[in-house]
């Protein structure tokens, strides 16, 4: 996956050190030699054929540019907390929108028709938020755009992706952070050059530096943000404004929000991929592979003289107490039974049904290990009954600690010798 997002953005914007980048620090975070070497081959080589088909060409023709001040660089920071607030505002609206249209209670090809009638209504007077918008960030750059129109074209475009994936339609992420980071800066380089015309550079500059910070925001990726900027208009001299605005968007749009633009979706279902690889891979593996289903089994009705002796055969300490047709009652610890288990007097009158626990805590097969491991730690249990989806009280295997880190260990050496 890693390999295929870099060929796909080095392909497409002409950038194959930020394709790289872009899928080591935002796809898997990952940055070892054995990550890193087949994904800048992957980048080098849909470079190359790109290019044989399109050109060595930047993909976006920007003005000249020049620092015209030192003064600049903190108005610059400023650009990057804007942008940031730009970046956090794009992925809210994102998902609300998706949870707007979730709510719709009639079928999704209607939902889609709604989508493109409002689109098209919006792009009546708005026709620059179709599409890729290259042609509207290229008028951006070249200072053709009124501050007042780029204002709106940040709002309508937020508004007309957020629509556009939220009603079931098919869209990226990224060209429009780019078209969106292209008026956000626009708009804000016009607002400081009218204020301070003799220490700034033309809004165009400023549209530059704004495409990279809004990248930067909703993917909280700033590396890649710098370098995909940086290789697309092939100008150096951006470098300095591009690093502090991009660093400022992605530390700020992290605090704003936790999650990126990509990870918020998967936060939302559940998945932390934060949360570190062995969690990842605990989510990853189901009950089903780590149980044993040979369980060993205590009949409800089975007297604590007989019980005593199986007890001292068992590797175990802990028993799924059943019933005559095999269906689980209770759970029988040693906290349950270890101050009576030798009395001789109570050896024949008291049986395992009134030393167990009626309450059982117990998981499905479908159930993941971090779910198992999750309720095994929470009270310090030893063992863990695996009952059926449909029926909690038929009893399929047990699963303990030691079965819980044997999977893991096996799925953690079977990926790494995949990646060898």
């Amino acid at each position: 996956m890693g390999c295929g997002a870099a060929a796909g953005i080095a392909a497409t914007f002409n950038a194959p050190i930020a394709g790289s980048m872009f899928a080591l620090e935002i796809i898997l975070g990952d940055f070892g030699l054995a990550t890193f070497s087949p994904i800048v081959i992957c980048s080098v080589v849909a470079t190359a054929v790109s290019r044989h088909f399109l050109g060595n060409t930047p993909a976006f023709i920007v003005p000249p540019y020049r620092l015209v001040s030192a003064w600049e660089l903190p108005l610059y920071a400023v650009l990057g907390l804007f942008c940031a607030l730009v970046a956090v505002a794009f992925t809210k609206s994102l998902y609300r929108m998706e949870d707007l249209f979730d709510g719709f209670k009639f079928p999704e090809y209607l939902k889609a028709v709604l989508g493109g009638l409002i689109l098209g209504l919006m792009a009546l007077v708005f026709p620059h938020i179709l599409g890729v918008g290259y042609p509207g960030i290229d008028l951006a750059l070249m200072g053709k755009l009124t501050w007042w129109f780029m204002l709106l074209l940040i709002v309508f475009k937020i508004l007309a992706t957020s629509i556009t994936i939220g009603s079931g339609g098919s869209g990226g992420i990224f060209a429009p952070s780019l078209f969106v980071g292209a008026m956000a800066g626009g708009f804000f380089g016009s607002a400081v050059h009218a204020v301070f015309p003799d220490i700034t550079a033309s809004a165009g500059a400023y549209s530059i530096v704004g495409m990279a910070a809004v990248v930067g925001g909703t993917t909280h990726g700033p590396l890649s943000a710098i370098l995909i900027l940086f290789e697309m208009t092939g100008n150096y001299r951006i470098i300095l404004p591009l690093m502090i605005a991009c660093i400022i968007s992605s530390v700020a749009a992290g605090q704003l929000l936790r999650e990126s633009i990509y990870t918020l979706k998967l936060a939302r279902r559940g998945i932390n991929i934060r949360a570190g690889k062995e969690v990842n891979v605990l989510k990853a593996v189901p009950v089903e592979e780590a149980m044993n289903p040979n369980v060993e089994t205590i009949p409800e009705n089975l007297t604590l003289g007989r019980l005593a002796e199986k007890i001292s055969k068992s590797k175990y300490n802990s028993f799924p107490v059943v019933d005559d047709q095999g269906y689980l009652t209770g759970i029988l610890s040693y906290l349950d039974y270890h101050d009576v288990v030798f009395d001789e007097a109570l050896e024949n009158l008291v049986v395992a049904k009134e030393l167990a626990t009626p309450k059982v805590v117990t998981v499905s097969q479908g159930d993941t290990l971090y779910t198992a491991l999750e309720k095994i730690t929470a009270k310090d249990f030893s063992i863990l009954p695996v009952v059926s989806p449909t029926n909690p009280r038929k009893l399929l295997g047990v699963v303990t600690r030691r079965d819980i880190m044997g999977a893991y260990n096996k799925a953690v050496l079977t990926k790494s010798v995949l990646q060898e």
